[in-house]
């Protein structure tokens, strides 16, 4: 036997060949950073100039008007090219600039292009021009904690994922003393600009910022990120402003290659369904995308879940003379019994497999659910605003938490307390499983939403759904087909005849291809019964073996695995999509703050439509607020994006759920959407979703 020769590991190490093998750069990373996003026509020139866009209306919510006077009648500003501008214009747009940027929440694909489109914009209108960026988020404003921006850090990051150059908090500059701080810090650092790139409540934020620092001649900017999709922006006439928030696309792409693989999987080794949550709290943005990429077996949107409407229920309510308020939205036994029916109608033609989709808010859709959340939210924040200590640490445990909402429903009786929870309240409550009572009563996040993501959604769904398969199976209903082909084969191997055991079998033979054992043969001894009734089989007889092997096959088995898509997509490198946009971003960032304005979103109009008609604009961030219950309390924020049922990309999803479900005894519809290539060039321009609804108001 050869031994392998022995090495002295320090020399190898050092080895110029292992070096190269083992070095963190590879060509993959080395093409990424030397990749050069195309810019917008609008940067074409050698300024950039704002035209106002007068026609986009907003609905401007009256507490707005008093929150954020100074910046509320702000318009949309359309970034044009220019060769020549006047001499202020010029003036100020050659100005030597210091300009502060933050990421705020958690990352997405494409933040540190937004800062290398910003960094180019600036030293190419002034070399002086200075870029800092905050550290770990709001944070760094407060606590002025910065760096300075040099071209060897941006050309370390370009096109790179996550937002490891600055890092990100989930802070937020939220009351006077935070304000005062952060209005201090930039008054140190002289800064004539802040760009804060977030969310919803990071952007809500920078509208607050602007409004508190525009007499300090600090600008504020917004950028819209958040992989969930739920950034949107139209106007008052339904215009489309801002098709999608950067990272989507790649977050997306991430999941559905994933997922993809999954589907692989379950359609060689067909003994699983494979049970796949992805992020997306309020909306099912990615969800939807993850379904056209993939063309999973089912994929669950919560907002059309929302819309169901049971009709039987209705019909039969009228007909005694009442009106069934429960028959509007989907329940979660309904909703168990819907994904149930996929499976058993895929297993009678012998897919005991698949893939399922959920939303990670899914359980947001639910009538039960919501109405839970609602008063759980609103009973812990009565609590923590009206006690010293908050509702978590004075009830630890789960017991603890139970007992007190006993004593709220037994009050309740009584007629005192708050009437929030009552006996009814309670009573369902207590059906639910124990794991799910703890997670309805989990701690809040920041925001004061319920953390879906700490909540085992899919168990919640699927343990019903093992429940009512357990009792279709018992019924005689959940089957797995048996190829009329193989059961011909098998039974004629033993010289026993097909024509004779396939009436006893099976109610459909012979006429599918897939035989479907009767309702009544649930058991080998039910099986037995059959046999002896037809005169096949004496009493004391035991079954064939080939028949045996038959009915053994059709006895399905519901085995299931579980994965959940989140923080792998948010750390993704991004795709070309996001790389070219969040550069524009940046570079529109820049073309708000050299004309002038304050207090708006960077945007890129025309997403779903060819680069070429791509068009970088500024929202106003103010006319977009509206008051929100947060924390158990009213406040001004951006309305966060669901999932349009009337737009055409959904449209197609509900359109093609019964092909992508593959009720024939063939090949799946699975789509392969591949890894995230970048330098190839098969790589899609843009995201299905913003794709379809492009095409659908063309046709």
């Amino acid at each position: 036997m050869q031994t392998q020769k022995k090495i002295k590991i320090e020399t190898f190490l050092k080895h110029p060949d292992v070096q190269e093998v083992i070095r963190n750069v590879n060509q993959d990373l080395i093409e990424r950073r030397e990749y050069t996003p195309p810019m917008c026509r609008a940067f074409s020139g050698e300024y950039t100039r704002l035209e106002e866009d007068a026609t986009y209306r907003f609905h401007i919510d009256k507490e707005a008007r008093i929150k954020l006077p100074k910046i509320i009648d702000s318009k949309v500003q359309v970034v044009e090219r220019s060769e020549a501008l006047d001499e202020p214009s010029l003036k100020r747009y050659r100005q030597p600039r210091n300009i502060g940027i933050v990421f705020s929440g958690g990352p997405a694909p494409g933040g540190h292009n937004v800062i290398a489109g910003l960094f180019d914009a600036a030293k190419k209108a002034n070399p002086d021009n200075r870029i800092f960026g905050f550290l770990v988020g709001p944070d760094g404003i407060i606590e002025n904690e910065v760096i300075e921006i040099d071209s060897e850090l941006v050309d370390k990051y370009r096109n790179l994922g996550g937002f490891t150059m600055i890092k990100t908090g989930r802070t937020k500059i939220d009351s006077q003393d935070k304000m005062t701080f952060s209005r201090e810090t930039c008054r140190k650092l002289n800064l004539n600009a802040l760009v804060v790139v977030g969310g919803d409540d990071s952007n809500t934020n920078a509208a607050f910022l602007a409004q508190e620092m525009i007499d300090d001649g600090v600008q504020v900017i917004g950028v819209p990120k958040t992989i969930d999709g739920d950034i949107q922006v139209r106007d008052a006439d339904n215009r489309e402003l801002c098709a999608m928030s950067f990272g989507f696309h790649s977050a997306a792409r991430a999941f559905a290659s994933d997922i993809s693989n999954l589907c692989t999987d379950c359609s060689s080794d067909i003994k699983y369904w494979h049970i796949c949550k992805v992020m997306g709290r309020v909306a099912s943005h990615l969800a939807m995308e993850v379904a056209l990429q993939t063309h999973a077996n089912m994929t669950l949107i919560g907002e059309d879940l929302a819309n169901y409407v049971d009709q039987r229920r209705i019909v039969k309510a009228e007909t005694e003379g009442e009106t069934d308020y429960t028959a509007y939205g989907m329940t979660l036994r309904h909703l168990s019994r819907v994904i149930c029916h996929g499976i058993v109608q895929r297993a009678a033609v012998g897919k005991n497999y698949g893939v399922i989709v959920l939303p990670e808010g899914i359980l947001e859709f639910i009538n039960e659910i919501q109405v839970f959340i609602i008063k759980l939210n609103t009973i812990i924040a009565n609590y923590n605003r009206t006690r010293d200590v908050d509702f978590h640490t004075a009830f630890p445990m789960l017991e603890d938490k139970r007992e007190y909402l006993r004593r709220m429903a037994s009050l309740s009786r009584e007629g005192k307390g708050s009437q929030i929870w009552r006996t009814r309240d309670d009573d369902l409550f207590n059906d639910l499983p124990a794991f799910f009572q703890e997670g309805l009563l989990t701690e809040r996040d920041s925001h004061g939403n319920f953390q879906f993501s700490l909540v085992e959604t899919d168990k919640v769904i699927m343990d019903l759904v093992q429940d009512y398969l357990n009792i279709l199976r018992e019924n005689g209903v959940y089957k797995i087909g048996i190829p009329r082909v193989f059961f011909r084969k098998v039974l004629e191997k033993d010289s026993l005849d097909p024509n004779i055991f396939g009436p006893i079998l099976f109610h459909n033979y012979p006429k599918d291809d897939f035989l479907l054992t009767k309702p009544t043969i649930i058991s080998l001894k039910t099986l037995t019964q059959a046999l002896v009734d037809a005169k096949a089989l004496k009493h004391d007889d035991t079954i064939p073996a080939p028949i045996k092997k038959i009915y053994l096959k059709s006895v399905p088995k519901f085995k299931t695995q579980t994965h959940f898509y989140g923080y792998d997509g948010r750390g993704t490198d991004p795709t070309r999509f996001d790389c070219i946009y969040t550069y524009n971003l940046g570079l529109t960032v820049f073309s708000l703050i050299a004309n002038g304005v304050s207090g708006q979103m960077a945007a890129i109009k025309n997403l779903g439509h060819e680069f070429s008609e791509w068009q970088p604009i500024g929202i106003p961030i103010g006319p977009l607020m509206h008051l929100e219950e947060r924390k158990g309390k009213l406040a001004l924020v951006i309305e966060k994006s669901i999932v349009d049922v009337k737009s055409p990309a959904f449209q197609i999803v509900k359109a093609l759920r019964e092909n992508w479900l593959a009720l024939q005894p063939n090949e799946d519809n699975y789509r392969r959407p591949g890894p995230i290539r970048f330098t190839g060039l098969s790589e899609e321009d843009r995201p299905i979703t913003l794709k379809l609804n492009a095409l659908g108001k063309n046709l």
